[in-house]
């Protein structure tokens, strides 16, 4: 299983995380959002360092907030940026709650038209089944959506088998968007997952270390947090990042 690491631009960790890219002595898998990619402008030294790389459409921001632009302004732009910087695998705006999905797919054709390339398309639930087998006759690659959004409650995980198992018959790939349960990675055989948990230490006070074959955290002990004892940013951004590449390494190989 590929395991891409998201938000490297995201949460203020880029300044940590940039200076970290040319120390790196093995290419790596990264998933970046188009959304906050767009505004910098040392990000494209990002790509040499990729084994791979995806690009997100940034739609999850629109659910959270976020003003809402002009639509085919966005997709231009879009579109732009992936034939500018070659990217090969990107996923359309799945923003069907915001727009409904007629108008996601008329936006898909329109990204897909000025690309000249297939994106990855993203099922949610309210498509239906039936949806998700079309999406898989038609793509290569396909996307499963709504973890992040709980859209896919834990509860409901079990589908996770079925939709793998419906996208590999129809051979297509299929991507768990968000899907960050370390402990299920095992169970749920995607082809590619993405993650951002590897940011969060530095919010929540915490490191990160691959051992026994998973990633764990540790965190300060009590007595530490009531002495006033805080980790530092660099150091826990580094560490954290620099331990879940050997996370994404194992996954690759055994997952």
């Amino acid at each position: 299983m590929k395991l891409y690491l998201a938000s490297l631009e995201g949460g203020g960790q880029w300044k940590y995380v940039y200076p970290l890219l040319p120390t790196l002595t093995e290419k790596i898998y990264v998933l970046g959002s188009f959304f906050y990619i767009r505004s910098l402008q040392n990000y494209s030294s990002v790509y040499p360092i990729c084994k791979d790389f995806m690009l997100d459409s940034g739609a999850f921001t629109f659910m959270n907030g976020v003003k809402l632009p002009n639509w085919e302004h966005y997709i231009e732009n879009y579109a732009d940026y992936i034939k500018q910087h070659k990217i090969q695998k990107f996923f359309e705006l799945d923003i069907d709650n915001v727009v409904g999905y007629s108008k996601v797919k008329e936006l898909r054709y329109r990204l897909e038209k000025l690309t000249d390339r297939y994106c990855i398309p993203v099922w949610h639930v309210s498509r239906g089944f039936d949806e998700f087998k079309r999406m898989c006759d038609e793509y290569p690659y396909v996307a499963v959506g709504g973890i992040v959004s709980k859209e896919i409650t834990p509860d409901k995980y079990d589908m996770f088998t079925v939709l793998i198992k419906e996208a590999h018959k129809r051979k297509a790939k299929i991507h768990g968007l968000g899907f960050t349960s370390v402990k299920l990675l095992s169970k749920y055989h995607f082809d590619s997952v993405d993650s951002s948990s590897w940011s969060y230490g530095r919010r929540q006070g915490y490191c990160y270390i691959f051992r026994h074959n998973t990633i764990s955290q540790i965190r300060a002990s009590d007595e530490d947090r009531a002495k006033g004892v805080r980790t530092k940013a660099q150091g826990i951004t580094e560490n954290n990042f620099r331990e879940w590449i050997k996370f994404q390494k194992y996954a690759e190989v055994h997952l």
